[in-house]
């Protein structure tokens, strides 16, 4: 096992000061058990602790890092952005020139407001639908995670379409029971909420790909099913494409399956590496925004001129010909060897794939859905996990959690990882036998 002392000093500061010694869930290792390296930095496609131990890094900061740990392009950029000024709080030429990006890349999109996570961009998505439609109910998912605000922490009652209940204490049930949750990739539900809804519906959200439950793909026609039933309800269909945007392609899974919803909820990549956020769609619906309409929304630090910086030049590297080409063989590739060294240690686990984002779940078949993916393993995920952590790889510290691979996961890099896969399966194996 690697040296993490420092690690174990740092964490057991941080435990003092902050609540968990962490500034997000996840990252305090509660699903795995054990305690995080701490990180000192980041180079291409490894990150190196305090010990200055390398790992092969598949969580990329949960996506955005597509371009891999402090690409010199984006660095450049951001040394020059500085020096001119960290914030404003008034409009600058960046923000229109990451604007046209983006609205160039994804089709449903002709206006775009920048805000400064992807909490923020659901948040306001769904305060513009109501808005916009006069109706108050969304429909959300059982395993799509929109952010932390508190109409959108909610979680399935006892039906199969049905109203939500509170996910986390401090939820009001009131908030609560304006959201309906039903399953994903499950059509005849979505229909009986129209059906029973409609009329107070003002929009369904969906992860296109799911990619909080693990990386899940939508079945063959659900996503044009959404797109009818909103259309027939007068209601919105809004993707959250925070994870799934300029990740599965250049315009997100709305381009990948040719669907194209009212609204998009964007973030993560749009950003290269720094916080943003950003929701878009036809200007007829984004004019509903203030100051040019009766949605209010605000943030001082919305469109600041370093995240724009790093946004400009990481979707302008994304144009280059043959990038997605290339992005996908090297995940194919990834995928690929982790179902081979769990075949060959006859470990049961499906690699799920879509694009550059991948889940290796402890099970026998791909799961569909909530449900589904939560029968995986967790257990064996766990021993999984720390194997591959101490043979030099990061992974999410948790099953329900995505691969992402980035420009700078080269061939060595992918290699380095399924060796350490292999030994990792096999340490399974040989503690399986054991029991």
């Amino acid at each position: 096992m690697p040296d993490r002392s420092r690690s174990e000093v740092a964490f057991a500061a941080a435990l003092r000061v902050l609540p968990g010694g962490v500034d997000s869930p996840v990252r305090a290792f509660k699903a795995v058990g054990g305690e995080p390296p701490v990180i000192d930095r980041g180079e291409g496609a490894y990150l190196v602790d305090l010990d200055g131990n390398r790992y092969v890094d598949y969580v990329c900061a949960y996506g955005p890092l597509i371009l891999g740990h402090a690409p010199a392009a984006v660095v450049r950029a951001l040394e020059l952005a500085a020096r001119k000024g960290t914030a404003f709080g008034a409009p600058t030429e960046l923000e229109t020139a990451l604007a046209e990006r983006v609205v160039a890349a994804v089709p449903s999109i002709e206006k775009v407001r920048f805000v400064s996570s992807g909490t923020e961009a659901t948040m306001t998505a769904i305060r513009l639908a109501r808005g916009y439609t006069g109706r108050n109910k969304v429909l959300k998912f059982a395993g799509c995670y929109h952010g932390h605000s508190d109409g959108l922490l909610a979680k399935a009652g006892s039906g199969v379409a049905t109203l939500a209940l509170p996910d986390s204490a401090g939820v009001p049930a009131s908030y609560a029971a304006e959201t309906l949750v039903a399953p994903f990739n499950d059509v005849d539900a979505v229909r009986q909420v129209v059906e029973r809804h409609g009329d107070d519906l003002a929009a369904i959200i969906v992860e296109p790909v799911a990619a909080n439950m693990g990386v899940i793909a939508p079945a063959e026609g659900y996503l044009q099913a959404l797109r009818t039933l909103t259309s027939e309800a007068g209601a919105l269909l809004i993707f959250d494409e925070v994870i799934s945007g300029f990740r599965v392609a250049r315009g997100g899974a709305q381009t990948l399956y040719g669907v194209m919803p009212d609204l998009t909820c964007l973030g993560k990549v749009i950003g290269g590496g720094l916080p943003v956020g950003a929701l878009g769609g036809p200007e007829s619906i984004m004019e509903f925004l203030a100051p040019s309409g009766p949605v209010y929304q605000a943030g001082t630090l919305s469109g600041n001129p370093l995240a724009m910086t790093a946004g400009i030049v990481t979707l302008d590297a994304l144009a280059e010909p043959g990038f997605y080409e290339s992005l996908d063989a090297r995940a194919a590739r990834l995928a690929e060897g982790l179902r081979d060294a769990a075949g060959q240690a006859e470990i049961p686990c499906v690699v799920s794939r879509v694009g550059s984002i991948q889940t290796a779940f402890f099970r026998e078949t791909a799961p569909t859905d909530y449900v589904s993916a939560a029968a995986s393993d967790t257990s064996r995920y766990g021993q999984y996990f720390h194997a591959m952590l101490d043979g030099g790889v990061n992974l999410a510290p948790a099953q329900f959690e995505a691969m992402f691979v980035s420009a700078a996961h080269d061939e060595a890099a992918i290699e380095e990882t399924i060796v350490a896969a292999t030994h990792a399966f096999a340490s399974l194996r040989t503690t399986a036998g054991r029991r």
